[in-house]
């Protein structure tokens, strides 16, 4: 009777991971709310710039740089959500809209390694955009720092063709 109780007590602790649930899509929520201001942020700079005739030094680089920061947070809301679906359905039950006619396999989780897998190609898509907003604001002097920029995204490219491989 002892091991059933604790039995039905160690599985029923597996809702605890609601609380992940929750502040996982509130996160989202609100990294979706702060890049969609940020974009917005960046429209009316463009209007208020073009009405007023003004072109500052660097303005396309700067609208670029914003837009993808944007995109940047997007993909991180992209991740949190991922995560939360994920761990719903390995910890508490299949989410029964995904799974009918209108489903989207996206959000399939099957297993942590799959987990796993989704959100590391997220992850990786995130650092990508995070390097290129970088790479926006930085001043190549000599040859042999182009050659490195070069170089950077080749091994870019190089890693998200094999990360495109994983998995097929």
């Amino acid at each position: 009777m002892i091991e059933k109780l604790f039995e039905g007590a160690i599985w029923r602790s597996r809702f605890i991971v609601l609380l992940a649930v929750i502040f996982g899509l509130l996160g989202a929520v609100i990294l979706f709310v702060v890049a969609s201001m940020d974009i917005w942020g960046v429209a009316v700079y463009t209007f208020d710039t073009i009405i007023t005739h003004a072109h500052p030094e660097n303005f396309h680089e700067d609208i670029v740089a914003g837009i993808i920061g944007a995109v940047d947070l997007y993909l991180i809301a992209v991740v949190m959500f991922i995560f939360s679906f994920g761990i719903y359905e390995l910890f508490i039950s299949d989410i029964d809209e995904a799974s009918g006619k209108s489903g989207s396999q996206i959000l399939a989780i099957h297993s942590l390694d799959q987990l796993k897998d989704k959100i590391a190609k997220v992850i990786v898509m995130v650092l990508v955009v995070n390097f290129f907003q970088r790479v926006l604001h930085t001043n190549f002097s000599t040859p042999l720092e182009m050659l490195y920029f070069a170089g950077s995204i080749t091994a870019l490219s190089v890693g998200l063709y094999f990360l495109g491989k994983v998995g097929k």
